[in-house]
């Protein structure tokens, strides 16, 4: 039998590579579980931007709820109403921004966001700026799509985020911009826009007529607390806003996002795409969601656990070698450039190195070609959503292993 052709559209789509070493690290697992290997000698996952925290218990009660009370039928495309006024309801209280209920959309995860904001917003071969290094997603989607994606490469001296400067020189040297993919705090660097640099981009794409997306996920993890991220909504009331309860809310495999646009005619073309592509986003994900935001001192709580443990790696890092890095703000990254420790192990790039670092001490991080196919083999993502435990435990193995290199 021959094999089902696949299209030039999907075969250009690269691997997910934290996907991918999330199936090395399993791999892993299970070798040192046949061996009868101890809990404690386990892989301790940094690669991946799941919290270790399950979802809040009262979410769950909500979940429980809803099963015995057989709510589980397909829901309107854009979300429950009652999910849809507090999603609003939450813009006022964190941000002082109004959003009406009918303005938000629910989908599945934010991965669904994406899809369809991008399906509705672009036209194959228009092109779309997004910063580098970045989520693989946003570049993967829209190269998927026909858009041509145009990377504007940024580094700690730009805050590792899009400026309005890096933006009207793309346009000056390429022709024009159609849309720009913000995400602040970022991944998988964990900087946060400023107000004044959120209104600066907003200027620059109210001024070429660009449409802004703002990927706000990881809003609400503020590792300087009196450094918040804001949302565009509140300088550029016509932006796209994405966001999900996977990251803050400790959500991720109940696969619920939304979207939130001011534009009428926008959100019906997004109703009819959601209709089409996923019916609804997860009935019983929908109803349980909106407990989530009566939770909040217990996802507080999950965020001072992160704070704990960046400050564990902070501190236990440099005695592994992994010394130059710029501590994060916001989200669960720490973003580290390792040349020396490629030279001193004699790995090619990140990958082979993330690759040694799994076999040698159990131990799980991501490669920086997931977020920069240029520069990315200079860089490791450590995730710092596991525990306090979990993180100091990867930071002595990593040290032990250091100092036998």
């Amino acid at each position: 039998m021959s094999a089902v052709p696949l299209s030039s559209r999907c075969a250009g789509v690269p691997a997910f590579k934290v996907m991918e070493l999330l199936k090395a690290a399993a791999k892993k697992d299970a070798q040192l579980e046949a061996s009868g290997a101890p809990a404690g000698e386990r892989v301790i996952h940094l690669e991946i931007g799941q919290p270790s925290t399950g979802a809040p218990a009262a979410v769950k009660a909500a979940a429980i709820h809803a099963v015995g009370a057989d709510r589980l039928a397909y829901t309107a495309a854009t979300g429950i109403a009652p999910l849809r006024t507090a999603i609003a309801s939450h813009y006022m209280t964190l941000y002082g921004v109004e959003v009406l209920p009918d303005e938000v959309v629910v989908t599945t995860g934010s991965s669904g966001s994406f899809v369809v904001a991008f399906l509705a917003a672009f036209d194959a071969g228009q092109r779309v700026a997004l910063a580098t290094p970045g989520y693989p997603p946003y570049r993967n989607i829209l190269r998927t799509l026909g858009v041509e994606v145009v990377e504007l490469h940024v580094g700690p001296e730009d805050n590792w985020q899009p400026t309005a400067l890096l933006l009207e020189e793309a346009i000056k040297t390429g022709g024009p911009i159609h849309g720009l993919i913000i995400a602040s705090p970022s991944n998988p660097t964990g900087t946060v826009l400023s107000d004044d640099a959120l209104r600066a981009l907003a200027d620059t794409c109210s001024k070429h007529k660009i449409t802004m997306v703002s990927d706000e996920i990881y809003h609400g993890i503020n590792l300087v607390p009196e450094r918040p991220a804001g949302t565009i909504l509140a300088c550029m009331p016509n932006a796209i806003v994405i966001n999900s309860f996977s990251k803050y809310y400790s959500m991720t495999g109940w696969r619920l996002g939304w979207i939130v646009c001011k534009d009428a005619a926008f959100r019906r073309g997004l109703e009819a795409l959601l209709q089409s592509l996923f019916i609804s986003a997860p009935t019983l994900s929908q109803h349980a969601g909106v407990a989530a935001f009566e939770a909040l001192d217990e996802l507080e709580g999950h965020v001072v656990c992160y704070r704990e443990s960046l400050q564990i790696l902070l501190k236990e890092l440099p005695q592994a070698g992994f010394t130059d890095f710029r501590p994060p703000e916001g989200g669960f990254y720490l973003y580290c450039k390792v040349t020396d420790l490629l030279g001193k192990t004699a790995c090619k790039d990140s990958l082979e190195l993330s690759a040694r670092i799994l076999e040698d001490c159990a131990v799980a991080i991501t490669s920086g070609l997931d977020f920069d196919e240029h520069r990315g083999g200079e860089y490791l993502r450590f995730s710092f959503a596991a525990s306090p435990p979990q993180i100091r435990a990867a930071c002595l193995r990593l040290q032990k292993w250091y100092a036998g290199l």
